[in-house]
């Protein structure tokens, strides 16, 4: 009797213990728990490019060219674009080569050049289009970061050991001339958004653009911050006769140099006939 009683109670508190548990199954027809949501994290925004054409040939009478390039935005906001707060920047930047920057002097009425100092990787030529100004897209850090900008473009000396100041005065001076030859330039409004995601950038070729492999690309800035880049290549040949003789003066340098000597024998010997008083 008294085992049949203690069976009693704990099959009665097991009853209760399960009677208090939480309900673990719905019951058929019954609403499922509502589970908490989370806000879906929105894909950020990309840029793309294309380019009018991906190679440009120049002749003799080359006076220079604008190139133009389409680009789009993916997945951009309407309303921040609608509010205009979305920018771009496009770079069209030539090869990088070692350039030397040399200083004259006058000399007992001779200019001559007494120092100089080489740079290794300067781009060729560097040709930059925005939708405004670069001060009203974003602050001077970020344009150093992103070495953005014909001023703000690092050149790297040969020899560091230099005077800091005497370098930064060869880096300025040769700033000022790729600038004055029309080989850095700024076009100012020069890329327009056609669409709310769809833009046109428009960069003037310089005739004495180097030949080689340039690199376009193109920044996304918006409200200021740098989101996106991306790139593509344009490919610039000499074309015509000039193509001829600067392949064969690149493959046979020696025999190249020796009819350069040549020619110019010749030609001093015919103009000497020619204009020979008797």
């Amino acid at each position: 009797m008294r085992s049949r009683l203690l069976q009693w109670a704990i099959a009665v508190a097991l009853l209760a213990t399960i009677s208090a548990a939480p309900a673990q199954v719905a019951e058929p027809g019954a609403p499922e728990q509502a589970r908490p949501q989370q806000a879906p994290v929105p894909n950020p925004e990309s840029i793309q490019i294309g380019l009018s054409t991906d190679r440009i040939s120049i002749t003799s009478d080359f006076s220079g060219a604008d190139l133009t390039i389409f680009g789009a935005l993916d997945n951009a906001d309407p309303l921040i674009n609608r509010q205009g707060r979305y920018d771009v920047i496009v770079v069209l930047e030539g090869p990088a080569r070692p350039t030397v920057v040399r200083k004259k002097e006058r000399i007992l009425g001779v200019w001559i050049n007494i120092h100089s100092q080489t740079f290794v990787n300067v781009p060729a030529s560097y040709s930059v289009a925005t939708t405004r100004a670069m001060q009203d897209i974003t602050d001077q850090v970020n344009f150093r970061q992103l070495a953005l900008g014909s001023d703000n473009i690092y050149m790297q000396p040969l020899d560091r050991t230099e005077d800091p100041v005497t370098i930064k005065d060869f880096e300025t001076a040769l700033r000022g001339l790729k600038k004055l030859r029309g080989l850095y330039t700024e076009n100012i409004g020069g890329v327009q958004f056609l669409t709310q995601s769809l833009f046109r950038a428009t960069l003037r070729l310089a005739p004495n653009i180097p030949v080689g492999t340039h690199k376009a690309r193109a920044f996304l800035f918006r409200n200021g911050v740098f989101i996106k880049e991306n790139s593509a290549n344009l490919a610039i040949l000499k074309a015509g006769f000039e193509q001829s003789i600067f392949r064969f003066a690149n493959d046979n340098g020696l025999l190249y140099g020796l009819l350069a000597v040549l020619l110019a024998m010749v030609t001093g010997w015919l103009g000497r006939v020619i204009f020979r008083r008797d």
